[in-house]
């Protein structure tokens, strides 16, 4: 199944042209595409409602120094080429330069002495360092230096690296910790005011509210409700209104002479704020009126209203 293009979903889902009878058939049965539609819809209805969004406020002073503390501990930890020195002098102090006598087996670079091996420089003399031989590995085997008491041998080499990561995980260990104070700190800003700042807006009172039901030929799942606050703006909710080629208008009627008027249309998300005339007289116009519409640059009422109902209180 050959899904439709991201772009042609985003299209769609800011409203800007229709979906076709195939683009129809195919989001009412591939739930990938149906699911990403849904989700760009989303966005586009909380991109309209944060539009008046304002300046967030500044951190507080806290986080601030947590997260200087956290990078003054990171600056502590020794870097990279100070902890290798560091441990270079440890290996030379705790471990001795031989471990028993050499071997008596005779070298490719003169006769094996007897004595005990030593680190100083290389002469065509004794050639053994520690347990090793030049040109005999213990065990028998020709090759180069090895044996615990050489450089690069495998107990100094699984110490060094061992070294090595204990140093860049401490260093890890702050920076992420320096990391995550910012993360905290910028999520605190948004959800927690500071104590000079006034109280959140308490929640506008109701004047008037309705129940929406199906109306017509609509299915009888799709509801909502109305409600005007004493802001000035109509809080309406929706639910199960079917999949319309067009787009979704807010009208208030006056159900005696049947004259109407537009407030606002809907978007995807299925709660939308529409501000209300200044004195508009909601005895008279008591009917809310949600109609489907076509993309026409007509703006008078399609005449297919989904929803209805009236306003008391």
């Amino acid at each position: 199944m050959q899904h439709l293009e991201h772009e042609r979903l985003v299209f769609l889902a800011l409203g800007e042209s229709d979906a076709d009878d195939g683009e129809s058939t195919h989001l009412d049965t591939c739930a990938h595409c149906g699911t990403e539609l849904t989700a760009l819809r989303q966005v586009a209805g909380l991109g309209v409602e944060t539009q008046g969004l304002g300046d967030l406020p500044d951190p507080p002073e806290h986080i601030w120094q947590g997260i200087a503390a956290e990078i003054r501990a990171a600056e502590a930890v020794p870097s990279l080429t100070e902890a290798r020195r560091q441990q270079a002098a440890e290996d030379a102090t705790t471990e001795p330069a031989t471990t028993e006598p050499a071997t008596t087996e005779p070298a490719t670079t003169g006769p094996a002495t007897t004595g005990p091996a030593t680190t100083g420089p290389a002469t065509t003399g004794p050639a053994t360092i520690g347990k090793a031989t030049i040109g005999q590995r213990p065990g028998g085997s020709a090759g180069g230096l090895s044996g615990p008491g050489v450089a690069g041998g495998p107990g100094a080499g699984g110490r060094s690296r061992a070294r090595r990561r204990a140093g860049w995980s401490r260093w890890a260990a702050s920076a992420v910790t320096a990391v995550a104070a910012a993360a905290i700190g910028v999520v605190g800003t948004v959800s927690v005011l500071r104590p000079d700042e006034p109280a959140p807006t308490p929640t506008p009172a109701v004047l008037a509210s309705a129940p929406l039901a199906a109306f017509g030929s609509t299915p009888k799942s799709a509801q909502g409700d109305a409600r005007v606050l004493q802001s000035g703006q109509l809080h309406l909710h929706v639910a199960n209104l079917p999949r319309v080629p067009g787009y979704y208008e807010v009208w208030l009627i006056n159900p005696t002479n049947m004259e109407m008027f537009s407030i606002g249309t809907l978007g995807g998300d299925s709660d939308a704020l529409l501000p209300l005339p200044p004195n508009v007289d909601l005895k008279s116009y008591s009917v809310v009126d949600v109609s489907a519409e076509q993309y026409d640059n007509n703006t008078r009422h399609s005449g297919d209203s989904l929803l209805r109902g009236t306003l008391t209180g």
